[in-house]
């Protein structure tokens, strides 16, 4: 399995109404200095693959949606979560998750 699969595979695991770090999920798929790398496969899922992987659960490290991505924006993101019952606060032109509530704790 090659690291951006190993990535998508802890993705999928990540269950509804919580959220990762791009580098939770790089220390969980064995390179923990890889966190940008995370999000850059995130970014090249397919169509199909998206529908499957909770993309919208990964965020950076202070709490923020920091995804840039004109396809998948980070209003679209905070609306996911929302659904998921996350609260999302916007505040300075970003989109925050609590940490301290909402974070996977992989065991």
């Amino acid at each position: 399995m090659n690291f951006f699969d190993h990535i998508v595979k802890i993705v999928r695991k990540i269950p509804n109404g919580k959220v990762a770090t791009y580098g939770q999920i790089a220390v969980l798929a064995g390179n923990p200095r890889a966190a940008r790398t995370v999000g850059w496969a995130l970014h090249q899922l397919e169509h199909e693959d998206l529908r499957v992987t909770p993309w919208h659960r990964v965020v950076n490290r202070q709490g923020r949606i920091s995804t840039t991505c004109e396809e998948h924006t980070a209003a679209e993101q905070a609306a996911l979560l929302k659904k998921e019952g996350i609260r999302v606060q916007y505040k300075d032109g970003n989109y925050y998750i609590e940490l301290s509530k909402y974070l996977w704790k992989d065991q």
